[in-house]
């Protein structure tokens, strides 16, 4: 059973950390419900029936994992966590690169559902149409469209923003 779990583990770890990183934009978040995420699959593998990919069933448990977590943690901030500014000579250009990666971030957050979280799946997530439609219990084509839908709402808005 563990050497099976080390494999998922080493398998699936990136695509479960960048989901978490899609949905948290905080890298210790991500490390702490990833980690928490295979911890549960641990604990559950066996009741893991296999009727649908396995990837799509540890972002589902690291999607509930993280909606526990905001929800214990409300609406509090540490300060730590916080990046402390980059220093080097072209501070202008870090600003500008650091507004407009906040901006598009911004531009991500702000699409209603479910554009927000298929194109967060597919980008970051890097999941497929089918297994986003899987998670949603949507066709493929579904996803699709979403997803490009969603593409076409930022475009539009960094058109408008630039």
């Amino acid at each position: 059973m563990v050497t099976q779990l080390e494999e998922i583990y080493h398998t699936y770890f990136k695509d479960v950390f960048l989901y978490v990183y899609s949905l948290s934009g905080d890298k210790n978040i991500s490390e702490d419900i990833t980690s928490e995420t295979f911890m549960k699959a641990l604990r559950s593998l066996e009741n893991f029936k296999g009727d649908s990919d396995i990837r799509v069933w540890l972002c589902q448990i690291a999607k509930n994992s993280y909606y526990s977590y905001l929800r214990k943690k409300k609406s509090f901030i540490d300060l730590e966590s916080v990046p402390e500014p980059a220093s080097g000579d072209n501070v202008e250009q870090e600003i500008a690169t650091s507004e407009a990666s906040i901006k598009v971030h911004e531009m991500i957050q702000n699409l209603k559902e479910p554009y927000k979280k298929v194109f967060t799946l597919r980008v970051f997530g890097e999941l497929s149409f089918k297994q986003i439609g899987k998670l949603y219990a949507k066709s493929d084509n579904w996803a699709c469209v979403t997803y490009h839908r969603a593409r076409e709402k930022i475009k539009a808005r960094l058109e408008d923003y630039q």
